[in-house]
C-alpha cells in the first residue's frame, strides 16, 4: 500500500451516528472475489433508489463533495459485522482518511491494514469540521501523520490527533502485514536455506 505522510483532501460530511458495514457495503456485493471495484457500490442502498437512479439529496452524489477524499462522521463509525470489504469499498471510491468521535474496533484495525487513516476526534471538532464542509464547498484540511495535526483550510482549525506508534511506522511506510513480513525476507531465506541443509529438521 502507499505511504501516508502529508496528505490535503477535501471533506465529505456524513452526519450520521452508527454508521454500520452493512450501510457501507451491503451484504449483497461480499459475493465478489476482486479487492477492488467496491467503490461503486458504496452506501449504495442511500446513493441510489430503488430504481437505480442517483439519490440527489445523499451527499456523495452532490457535484461538491463526488472529489473528496476525506470523510468525516459521527460516533461509532463502522459498527456492526467485521467485513473488510468496507474500507476496500471506501478506499476503492477514493477516501485516504476517516474522521470521527469513534470507530467500531475491528474496523479501525481494518482501515490502518488498508492503508486509510482513521482518525479519532472529540466530538465538538468533529461536528465544527462538518459544519464547515457543508458551507463552503471549498473546504479542505491537511493531515500530517509524522507530527500527528490536522489542521484545516484556514487554520481556524488546528489540533493534534493520537495514533498507536506501531501504525503510525506502518502507514508512514507504506506497509501491511505482507509488507512488514518482507522486510525480514534476508532473515526469512536463512532461515529456509539452513533448514534446507539440516533436511527439514532444526
Amino acid at each position: 500500500m502507499d505511504p501516508f505522510k502529508i496528505f490535503i483532501g477535501g471533506i465529505a460530511p456524513i452526519n450520521r451516528v452508527n454508521v454500520d458495514t452493512d450501510q457501507i457495503i451491503p451484504k449483497q456485493f461480499l459475493k465478489r472475489v476482486e479487492r477492488t471495484g467496491f467503490g461503486k457500490f458504496l452506501f449504495n442502498d442511500w446513493r441510489y433508489n430503488e430504481d437505480g437512479s442517483e439519490n440527489q439529496d445523499f451527499i456523495l452524489n452532490k457535484d461538491i463533495y463526488k472529489d473528496a477524499s476525506i470523510l468525516v462522521s459521527g460516533r461509532n463509525f463502522g459498527s456492526g459485522s467485521s467485513r473488510e470489504h468496507a474500507p476496500w469499498a471506501l478506499q476503492d471510491f477514493g477516501f485516504k482518511c476517516i474522521i470521527a468521535p469513534s470507530f467500531a474496533d475491528i474496523f479501525y484495525s481494518n482501515c490502518f491494514q488498508n492503508g486509510i487513516l482513521p482518525i479519532i476526534l472529540p466530538e465538538s471538532i468533529v461536528t465544527e469540521i462538518m459544519t464547515r464542509s457543508e458551507n463552503n464547498p471549498n473546504y479542505q484540511m491537511t493531515i500530517d501523520l509524522e507530527e500527528q495535526k490536522i489542521w484545516d483550510t484556514d487554520e481556524d482549525i488546528v489540533t493534534n490527533f493520537d495514533v498507536e506508534p506501531f501504525r503510525k511506522y506502518c502507514m508512514l511506510n507504506g506497509l501491511d502485514d505482507i509488507g512488514l513480513t518482507l522486510e525480514f525476507e534476508n532473515n526469512i531465506s536463512e532461515f529456509e536455506n539452513n533448514r534446507s541443509s539440516y533436511g527439514g529438521i532444526i
